[in-house]
């Protein structure tokens, strides 16, 4: 069978492909030529396809072409449902530009949102609703929506909703759709909750999975994969090491915890970077604000837990970064598939503590994508790629050739030195503004030994260096957190200034709204303990003790 190359080989209404040709869209991708007919034929459909191959047109096509020409309706003809207020707005926004010249009437439902407005646009009348499932349940609770009318349903990302807890939910709506409707569900990942919700709910569906494009020979693939293996104490120098030396347009950052992303937040903005945190505990209201920084390009790292950044979508993000290795594959295919879209390369980082090396292994078997394990850079690693820099930097300035203003201070320094001395006195200048003076580069950090993945350890060996490096840190409970200004480098300052530790010797830190908890060489802890019960963080006397519920590594 020949694949359709262009949209109105699909069987499109010239409306649709008109609205396509206005948005730049010249010929389908695989997954809108291989659904788009079926779905236009009314058949359901169960298609698995990453994140950012083209689904939403795909459904959202079919939908608007199968919309009757009959008088202004009150209820919806079609609801699509997505697990996040983001995607919700995505879907809403793309399906309202393709079905202009329909008319078609296309309402977003999600929380967060003041309900009022809602209200009034579904008792005005609506085509198409895109919401949330517990929107979506509200509204049906209310009876102010409804579904009596619907000719189909749309699960978008169910993997994703399924994950964040709104199976009962899908359950509820799609009970309380007419049976003889047509049923989409697109999912990224086909796990067993899927499967289950497809067979109970789709009625003979085609079936499409669009696997990932493999790179043609000889070219790199458009998602570069890489892992490094870092001990838990050196983990913040590690990343901001990697992203001085990878210098990303914009990058996501994937933590475990709320309290994870607030401390790393503060550690990298304590290092120069623009970064931003997100997760549930932020209103709404702050959480747009966020996004709006990071869309605005006045923040280039976002610091996310995985619910916090579900949906989101960032046209110009380049590298996801997994701060700790994700707990199952599925978590990793989801993220990583934020990047490498539409023909653009992207870059997947992840930082593995030797004893995840397993589960490293574990997601490349699942995915059948190879992650390399790289070194982290080194010193003269950073200070040259900073060297880079600064001659980009320079070169850009001599290209655009409008230097003679300081032609007269050229001319004097060169009376009394060398052109070139001159020439390696501006460069440092350069270099310095951009990057700082030399000398406040970190030591370099020690290298680790993934564990093997055999468990236990051999009889005949003393232990692995990695264990040996975990061994002697012990970590200090300091009764002072958020709410009392306290940051990393306050720490760190109070720290080094009241004990014989260097900034070196200090390891990872977090910050909790009512405590921090500090990693300290074992050796030295009680030193420090002592010196801290005798100064005052941020002005104030702070308990300090060795932290009860932590056991050396």
């Amino acid at each position: 069978m020949t694949t359709p190359t262009t949209f109105a080989a699909l069987g499109l209404r010239e409306e649709l492909v008109a609205a396509l040709a206005a948005l730049g869209y010249e010929e389908p991708t695989p997954i809108q030529a291989e659904a788009i007919g079926p779905l236009l034929e009314g058949r359901d459909l169960l298609g698995q396809a990453a994140t950012g191959t083209g689904k939403t047109a795909a459904f959202a096509l079919p939908l608007l072409q199968r919309m009757e020409p009959r008088g202004r309706r009150n209820a919806p003809v079609a609801l699509v449902l997505a697990p996040t207020r983001e995607l919700a707005m995505q879907v809403s926004e793309a399906t309202h530009r393709y079905g202009r010249q329909l008319g078609a009437r296309v309402l977003p439902v999600y929380g967060g949102q003041p309900i009022g407005r809602q209200l009034r646009e579904l008792e005005r009348g609506v085509d198409v609703v895109v919401g949330t499932p517990g929107r979506v349940v509200d509204h049906i609770n209310r009876g102010t929506l409804d579904l009596s009318t619907l000719r189909t349903v749309v699960l978008d990302e169910a993997d994703e909703m399924l994950d964040m807890g709104f199976a009962d939910d899908i359950e509820a709506i799609l009970e309380a759709t007419p049976a003889e409707r047509q049923t989409v569900l697109f999912s990224a990942t086909m796990p067993s909750r899927v499967d289950k919700i497809a067979r109970r709910h789709l009625r003979d569906p085609v079936r499409i999975l669009i696997a990932r494009e493999a790179a043609p020979a000889g070219e790199a693939p458009k998602v570069r994969q890489s892992a490094y293996v870092v001990a838990r104490a050196h983990k913040p120098v590690a990343l901001g090491r990697v992203l001085d030396v990878e210098s990303p347009e914009a990058a996501i950052v994937f933590c475990r915890t709320r309290e994870e992303v607030d401390s790393l937040t503060e550690t990298l903005n304590g290092r120069g970077y623009r970064a931003e945190a997100l997760h549930g505990g932020l209103s709404q209201e702050q959480r747009d604000k966020v996004m709006g920084r990071l869309r605005g390009r006045t923040a280039d790292l976002l610091v996310a837990t995985d619910v916090a950044a579900r949906g989101l979508d960032v046209d110009h993000l380049t590298h996801v970064v997994n701060y700790n290795v994700p707990s199952a594959p599925e978590a990793y295919v989801h993220r990583i598939g934020r990047v490498g879209r539409a023909g653009r390369e992207g870059v997947a980082i992840t930082l593995a503590e030797p004893r995840e090396h397993r589960m490293l292994k574990q997601i490349e078997r699942s995915t059948g994508q190879r992650i390399n394990v790289e070194k982290v850079p080194t010193v003269a690693d950073l200070r040259s790629r900073r060297l880079e820099l600064t001659r980009a930097a320079l070169h850009e300035v001599l290209i655009a050739d409008d230097l003679e203003g300081y032609a007269a201070v050229l001319d004097s320094l060169t009376d009394e030195y060398d052109v070139v001395q001159v020439a390696l006195a501006a460069v440092k200048l350069a270099h310095e503004a951009t990057t700082g003076p030399a000398g406040e580069d970190e030591a370099d950090i020690p290298t680790v030994a993934a564990r093997p993945e055999s468990s236990g350890p051999s009889p005949s060996r003393g232990p692995r260096p990695a264990r040996k490096q975990l061994a002697d840190s012990t970590r200090l409970f300091i009764g002072l957190g958020r709410a009392a200004g306290v940051r990393p480098q306050d720490l760190v300052g109070a720290i080094t200034g009241e004990s014989s530790l260097s900034g070196r010797d200090i390891g990872a830190i977090e910050i909790a709204d009512r405590f921090a908890l500090v990693e300290v060489p074992s050796g030295s802890a009680d030193e420090v303990v002592q010196a801290l019960r005798k100064t005052k963080i941020k002005g104030r006397k702070a308990t300090v003790r060795l932290d009860a519920g932590y056991a050396p590594r």
